[in-house]
């Protein structure tokens, strides 16, 4: 130390300059002036002397830095600074920390460069850690029929100590609850590993333990005292099948009719001493002898019976007797276990059924340990069964076939050992093509085949025979017999669709016409097109062959229906000639043409029209609330009984209606000329023209009164026809106007018609007269019955003519 620190005080005397960094770093690497141990097991008080570090009395300590002074773990040591005295201030742990670096700061004198010194503390392992195992608590359940040697369950353990000798520990059973009988448990740690395996010697049986519970302890071989910790261990026992199945008894009827399926024949009762729903308990049943599956056996849930059925129907007539044999055993395998012999070393000696090795714990064979077999013997009971028929061959005919046409023959044969008369019936036939002979079972055609019937399916038509036996209780056979259909050209084609819309237009225009055929190829298209008449002139079809062509018209046409005739034939020349209508009209979308608005509508009503016909509505209100004011009151009108004449009554309902004043106006003399004017009708007037004639009448307002009866009734009735007048007035003035030229769709071409009656004489025809009751003029009559009553007799009115 002394000569160190004088080789320093040299160097430095000579004025020898090193690099700050190189001095620093020889002095860490090489300069440990001292190493110090710690016990990792001391247990005493703190602090505690660890001993004395040499320090040089001329070198002033700076400063004491590293692990335990200020680094982790922080003020575990304390150094004198003067004296060099160092103490341990608690406890430190080896697996953290086995060595410990401090380094000391200091200076010779003040003019002297710094000096760095190290002092190591080691660390002193103690066994300080027990083994732990990885879980509190291990469970695992195993069968009863465990054999001996079998690893049961697996338990793992650590120790956190990092010496060799104080991590290496041992696994042991420490207690087993309950105390076992003929069982014995144990534990190997595996080598090299930290793992031990739970095994047992003995035979298993649950019914002296349900489970049993281990206190399992792992110990390291630490010194002093070795430290050691536990875990516990559950084993479960599952029921194990410790008593064979036996069927003691059977019941039911072991008799069964021929022909019927899925009958039950018979319960097994079986006894089974272990716990009941266990699989050790639960019994599985099966059938030997049974060559053709006729039967089949499942078990109840509830009872454990074997319930056997009848899987296949059974035919009297192959085989009377069915001697099978039923066998039983559990869901899990047989076994029993017994101890012979414990052996101080190894397993011990056992005796099991079925024998097992004992060693290896294999299986030495695949019993099961049924309880034997139990015969049954089922007797198959004769019955009267269906007649069979021999199988129909599929039969080809061509359609159009005449009536009483040859198909097949169908055949049945009785296959009870007494045969019977058979007959034969039809069965399905929906379009009823054929007949079968009741005796001989020949089936003909009963009428003409069609393949295009909605009976027929691709062309085939299939039909159902019975076949009837004359057993008691009879029975059927049912037979199938398919009948293909071979097409012929026997529909001529037609059209999709005969009426068409198309768009007035100054260039040529088209619609598509699709045609088909109820035949298939090569009776049917693609067809042949082409226009009858005189309509090649404007109309035209392109292509003229195909399944659809286009109907083109060439030049401009008229609105209106156009009626076209179209000739289509098949692909074998079957011609048809169809009526094909063309609508033509103006069309708001020409691609989407549609005449059906505007023929329903008659016209577009635009906006100027839809105001004039408004304000014609408002005035025709207006004049009918200035002119109509009725009130009604209910009056009886006493009938005299001696008056032969006959009287009418004013009803506006088609029931009984009642009697009521209506207060009119008489009409003054204008009233009265109007009537003049209106009264002469002739036959050749129409009536718009004959209601022109009186669309001038004075309005309620200039009404006078008149002191004439008559001439009252009869201007009263004059008055109701100037109201309508009016009405039918507003309503032709408006409609008229509403009329727009070539917007209509009635804007057809003139068509001549021939004049009605007889061209060649020319009646004329006389004035109605009945002078044996002469007309009153005086009666109320509807204002509807006056034009008839002017062409009848002109005569009625002679005051308001005069007038």
């Amino acid at each position: 130390m002394e000569i160190k620190t004088l080789f320093l005080l040299i160097i430095l005397s000579l004025g020898v300059q090193l690099p700050k960094a190189k001095v620093l770093l020889r002095q860490k690497r090489d300069w440990i002036i001292d190493t110090l141990t710690i016990n990792e097991g001391y247990n005493g008080t703190f602090p505690h002397y660890l001993g004395k570090i040499d320090i040089d009395s001329n070198v002033s300590v700076l400063a004491i830095t590293g692990p335990g002074i200020n680094e982790e773990p922080r003020e575990l040591l304390e150094i004198n600074p003067k004296s060099g005295r160092t103490f341990q201030l608690g406890p430190v742990d080896y697996e953290k920390y086995q060595l410990l670096k401090l380094t000391i700061k200091g200076r010779s004198n003040i003019n002297q460069p710094v000096i760095y010194v190290g002092v190591n503390f080691e660390i002193i392992d103690a066994n300080d850690n027990p083994p732990i195992f990885d879980q509190t608590a291990y469970e695992t359940t195993i069968k009863e029929s465990t054999l001996q040697g079998t690893t049961l369950i697996d338990v793992t353990a650590t120790d956190g100590d990092r010496t060799e000798e104080f991590k290496t520990f041992n696994f042991s059973i420490d207690s087993v609850t309950p105390k076992p009988d003929d069982l014995e448990f144990f534990i190997v740690k595996l080598p090299n590993s930290d793992h031990g395996t739970i095994s047992f010697k003995g035979c298993l049986d649950r019914k002296k333990a349900e489970k049993y519970t281990l206190i399992v302890k792992a110990t390291d071989f630490g010194k002093p005292k070795p430290l050691s910790s536990s875990t516990t261990v559950t084993i479960n026992i599952e029921h194990g099948n410790r008593h064979r199945p036996v069927i003691t008894n059977q019941t039911g009827q072991e008799n069964v009719k021929e022909g019927l399926q899925h009958v039950l024949v018979s319960r097994l009762q079986v006894k089974d001493e272990d716990t009941i729903g266990t699989k050790g308990w639960k019994a599985n049943y099966k059938i030997h002898g049974d060559k053709n599956n006729n039967f089949r056996i499942i078990t109840d849930p509830q009872t454990n019976e074997g319930l056997l059925y009848v899987n296949k129907q059974l035919d009297f007539e192959d085989e009377s007797l069915k001697n099978i044999s039923i066998s039983v055993e559990n869901e899990i395998p047989y076994f029993t276990c017994k101890v012979t012999h414990r052996n101080a070393a190894g397993l011990w000696e056992l005796e099991t059924d079925p024998p097992r090795n004992i060693y290896s714990g294999a299986s030495m064979g695949s019993e099961t340990g049924g309880g034997g077999t139990y015969p049954i013997t089922v007797v198959v009971e004769d019955v009267n069964e269906p007649p069979i028929f021999d199988p129909l061959k599929p039969v080809s005919v061509h359609e159009n076939v005449k009536e009483g046409h040859y198909l097949a023959t169908c055949t049945a044969r009785d296959p009870d050992a007494t045969s019977t008369d058979i007959r034969y019936i039809k069965g399905d036939d929906p379009a009823d093509f054929a007949a079968v002979d009741s005796k001989t079972g020949n089936i003909t055609t009963s009428r003409i085949l069609d393949r295009e019937s909605p009976f027929d399916e691709d062309g085939v038509y299939v039909i159902t025979i019975h076949a009837v036996d004359s057993g008691n209780p009879s029975m059927t056979g049912t037979a199938t017999l398919s009948i293909y259909i071979i097409d012929e050209n026997d529909n001529a084609p037609f059209l999709n669709e005969s009426t068409f819309y198309m768009c007035q237009s100054d260039k040529p225009s088209s619609v598509k016409v699709t045609a088909m055929d109820l035949d298939e190829y090569p009776f049917g298209g693609p067809f042949w097109f082409e226009l009858v008449g005189d309509a090649n002139n404007i109309w035209r079809v392109e292509p003229g062959q195909g399944y659809s062509v286009n109907l083109i018209n060439d030049k401009k046409v008229y609105s209106g229906h156009h009626e076209l005739q179209l000739e289509v034939s098949d692909y074998q020349g079957k011609k048809a000639l169809h009526n094909v209508t063309v609508t033509v009209c103006e069309c708001a979308d020409p691609t989407r043409p549609d005449c059906r608005q505007l023929k329903a509508t008659g016209s577009i009503v635009g906006a100027r029209a839809l105001g004039i016909m408004f304000l014609g509505i408002i005035l025709l209100i207006g004049l009918l609330f200035l002119t109509f004011l009725i009130t009604c009151k209910p009056e009886k009108l006493i009938l005299p009984d001696d008056d032969p004449v006959q009287h009418l009554m004013t009803s506006n309902t088609e029931e009984p209606g009642n009697d009521c004043e209506v207060p009119f106006l008489t009409l003054n003399n204008f009233v009265g000329q109007q009537r003049n004017r209106c009264g002469v009708v002739t036959q050749s007037m129409t009536p718009v023209s004959a209601l022109k004639v009186c669309s001038e009448l004075p309005s309620a307002m200039e009404i006078r009164p008149s002191t004439n009866k008559s001439q009252t009734s009869r201007n009263m009735v004059w008055m109701e026809h100037a109201h309508q007048t009016v009405l039918l007035t507003a309503v032709m003035t408006a409609l008229n106007t509403l009329e727009v030229p070539s917007k209509e769709l009635g804007d057809y071409e003139p068509i001549k018609y021939a004049d009605e009656g007889d061209m060649e004489h020319n009646f004329e025809l006389d004035t109605i007269s009945n002078p044996e009751a002469p007309f009153d003029s005086d009666l109320e009559l509807d204002p509807t019955f006056l034009p008839l009553a002017l062409i009848c007799s002109p005569d009625m009115f002679p005051q308001s003519r005069d007038a």
